[in-house]
């Protein structure tokens, strides 16, 4: 039997760092990969987990941007562990309400980090989740503000039960389009990057989950899509509600699901809550 392993996405800081700690404390049997951009930080964040006694912690470089750098660790799970156990997309990136950066240019950078940056690493490890396991995709309560913003049309075409993943792109690609050439308002558009990239998040993860459903069915796997609430952290700022710690309890709590548990599965979840859509 392979050791168990856990990988979270853009954890050298933030509610990333603090889902590696809390999977720790929650006793997850196995190794966690704390993976990162950045290798210096990673390994001061790997440090400073193994003082506080987490010792089952590992750095493994990932730009989630790069496809390449997903499948370098795909090779590496493999090779290693023989698949993997949990995986916490995290990665995220919004930019502040007072950046100057044209709207479509937010709007282009954004999703290529929360959207299509989760994307490539979801078609990377997917493939080789062993059964019972748990996938956790960080949302946003913005991504349900945002969808209810939407026209009718795409509120319609976002919660169509039946949409495909290749159709959820071509979506998230015409609002890049439509930001860039200014029009995404008038194209019934809600008026937020970092909202769109998270409709597009939970969407997908409802798609996967489907998909699991329909091609895995008897290999209790679960999917969700999660919302750690406003954490004080670099992209929230200080003022928010939450400390990390209380940031990482929805998706620690999801990625560890007991094994036998049917659901969630393909929901929005906050505060241990599945949210309507």
């Amino acid at each position: 039997m392979s050791k168990k392993v856990a990988v979270v996405t853009g954890a050298n800081k933030g509610i990333g760092l603090a889902i590696v700690k809390g999977l720790c404390k929650a006793g997850f049997k196995g190794d966690i990969l704390l993976t990162a951009r950045n290798e210096k930080l990673g390994q001061e964040a790997i440090a400073g987990l193994q003082a506080e006694g987490c010792k089952n912690v590992i750095f493994h470089q990932l730009d989630i941007c790069n496809q390449g750098s997903s499948l370098k660790l795909k090779k590496f799970l493999e090779e290693k562990y023989g698949g993997l156990d949990v995986l916490v997309n995290n990665a995220g990136m919004a930019f502040k309400n007072s950046a100057t950066e044209p709207f479509g240019e937010q709007a282009e950078v954004t999703m290529r980090t929360n959207f299509w940056g989760t994307l490539w690493v979801c078609h990377a490890l997917l493939p080789i989740l062993r059964p019972n396991a748990r996938v956790v995709n960080v949302s946003s309560f913005v991504s349900k503000k945002s969808i209810d913003q939407c026209n009718p049309e795409l509120q319609a075409k976002f919660r169509n039960k039946d949409l495909s993943e290749e159709e959820l792109c071509l979506l998230m690609g015409e609002f890049v389009h439509a930001a860039q050439t200014g029009d995404h308002t008038a194209q019934g558009w809600p008026n937020t990057a970092y909202g769109t990239t998270k409709i597009g998040v939970t969407v997908l993860s409802k798609i996967q989950a489907r998909v699991f459903s329909e091609t895995r069915p008897g290999d209790g796997i679960l999917l969700n899509a999660c919302c750690p609430g406003m954490v004080r952290t670099d992209m929230a700022g200080q003022n928010a509600s939450k400390s990390p710690e209380e940031g990482a309890e929805t998706p620690v709590y999801l990625a560890m699901l007991p094994e036998g548990a049917k659901e969630p599965h393909g929901q929005l979840v906050w505060d241990k809550t599945v949210q309507e859509w």
